[in-house]
């Protein structure tokens, strides 16, 4: 018998005396919660466990009749769902220490309960609370009756099933859950060698980092092991093959495939293997914070990669590049609905912005922008250099965030695409609203009228949209890689200071000056 299996018998024994072998039903519960002889006791140990379980715990014993539950096999099954912890990047001794409820038997099933509860309430609900590490946080949060749920898995004998569905089980989940597990292999494994940041790797120079590079890009899958044992032998250049290579490793970061290692690619390839796995972790954190059940027809903005996606009969079927707002500005984790596009838009500009951006350049500039005050509002009116360009996508309730054109073109093509004032500009925004509109013939006609005679004209799209702006600095994308982004909203920092986890991400490097006249929302 080895460690794991005797700690576990020792705890299983300490708890089986007193456990039931069945559940007891629902409706004797109540009946027999007055005459339990552990009621007193059970109630009193529930007072001592971590406030945010003890109402779940309360419950739980409420349906079972203030007896106790955890036999052998149960906590056979439940070991087992602990388990698989790491899959969901937590560690299952901050949840389950078998030896120390083997300790007191006369609390252990009581504490073994509250572990359970706890250890389900995170992977149901995620282990913070979203709105104390964002400032403007609202999505539709998963709720789960934790106490019935656990019920119904013992009476029916399937706790570790219980369990492993308690976490998101859609494909994004599990493909970065399975990254996790690689790269916490990999750290096991010896991780990489520290990158040092230096002069510029330019394509065809010599360089002492180049093994290192080639390390790394091994580690991660972007070059394969037998590549990069040929790649090493031949010295320090960085050549041809080795720069295809790299080419992959920046488009995965969100950085210009150009080959070079210049600043962004330093600052990437900087993280450690452990900083990469933490990250991934707290992206799983913030995707169990969200219902499970989505629309099938809905647009997600990950802000974070400056990428919007739209979903079809659940499946992904039409991408686009982004602008979000910038680090002072940032565009909130929201989700809302919209029925109706606006062809033409003009801009009602924002109080903040008008005062701090527009007014003080006096009436010459306002004339220049196709600007106007009325009522103390500045408003600019439609037209092919409006900052909303020719549709707006209006959330509702959105404090006044939106999808939109824009004017400003060049900024698609940058890296770094956070320099909004908050609202999202969508790439070939006016193609988008053809195929939300596609569906009816007549919508659509009344779009394309619209757009051939510039007349401002709202248009209803027959059907609510629903639009979820998140926040993923790790995700998997379309190759099945685990793609990263920088922290530039800070908020991974936060949340893992929220988790007491030490995280040290790389610093992002902007690639693009200001776009000249970019007044947008």
């Amino acid at each position: 018998m080895n460690r794991r299996e005797l700690t576990l018998g020792v705890a299983a024994a300490a708890l089986a005396g007193g456990a039931s072998a069945q559940t007891v039903p629902a409706q004797l519960a109540q009946a027999n919660s007055i005459n339990s002889p552990y009621y007193t006791a059970y109630s009193d140990q529930i007072g001592r466990l971590p406030q945010a379980v003890q109402a779940d715990v309360r419950a739980f014993y409420e349906l079972n009749g203030w007896r106790p539950v955890w036999n052998t096999d149960r906590l056979r099954r439940l070991n087992e769902a602990s388990n698989r912890a790491e899959r969901h990047g937590l560690a299952k001794s901050d949840f389950f220490d078998f030896v120390g409820l083997a300790a007191d038997p006369a609390s252990a099933d009581v504490r073994t309960t509250g572990a359970a509860m706890a250890y389900a309430g995170v992977l149901a609900r995620g282990r913070v609370r979203p709105e104390s590490v964002e400032d403007l946080w609202e999505m539709q949060k998963n709720v789960v009756d934790l106490p019935a749920g656990l019920n119904d898995a013992m009476v029916q004998n399937k706790v570790v099933e219980w369990f492993d569905g308690l976490a998101p089980t859609d494909i994004g989940y599990n493909n970065l859950s399975a990254g996790y597990v690689r790269y916490r292999r990999i750290i096991r494994n010896g991780g990489w060698a520290r990158f040092r940041a230096g002069a510029a790797i330019e394509p065809g120079n010599s360089d002492t980092r180049v093994p290192i590079i080639i390390q790394r890009l091994v580690a991660e899958g972007d070059l394969s092991e037998a590549d990069g044992t040929r790649l090493t032998a031949q010295g320090l250049v960085y050549g041809p093959e080795l720069q295809t290579a790299v080419r992959g490793f920046q488009a995965r970061h969100g950085l210009a495939p150009d080959g070079r290692i210049g600043a962004g690619t330093q600052s990437s390839l900087g993280a450690s293997a452990e900083d990469r796995a933490r990250q991934i972790a707290l992206n799983l954190e913030r995707r169990r914070w969200l219902k499970r059940e989505l629309n099938p027809e809905r647009i997600e903005v990950n802000t974070a990669a400056a990428i919007m996606v739209y979903w079809k009969d659940g499946r992904p079927v039409h991408s686009n590049r982004v602008v979000c707002g910038a680090p002072a500005t940032q565009t909130p984790s929201l989700e809302k609905p919209f029925a109706s596009v606006v062809a033409n838009p003009p801009w009602y500009v924002p109080a903040g912005i008008a005062r701090r951006e527009i007014l003080p350049r006096g009436p010459a500039y306002l004339a220049s922008q196709n600007m106007y005050v009325q009522n103390g509002q500045v408003i600019q009116r439609a037209g092919p250099t409006a900052a909303l360009g020719y549709v707006k996508f209006e959330l509702r309730d959105s404090y006044a965030i939106f999808l939109h054109d824009t004017p400003s073109k060049a900024a698609f093509n940058l890296s770094t695409r956070q320099r909004s004032h908050g609202c999202v500009r969508v790439q070939n925004a006016v193609e988008f609203a053809r195929i939300l509109l596609a569906p009816d013939p007549t919508l659509l006609a009344e779009f394309d009228t619209a757009q051939q005679t510039r007349e401002t004209r709202r248009i209803q799209t027959g059907r609510e949209i629903t639009v979820r702006l998140l926040y993923w600095t790790a995700f998997v994308d379309g190759q099945g890689r685990v793609a990263f982004r920088e922290d530039i909203y800070s908020r991974d920092q936060k949340l893992a200071e929220a988790l007491g986890i030490a995280v040290s991400l790389p610093t992002v490097v902007d690639d693009g000056a200001r776009v000249a006249n970019d007044v947008g929302p």
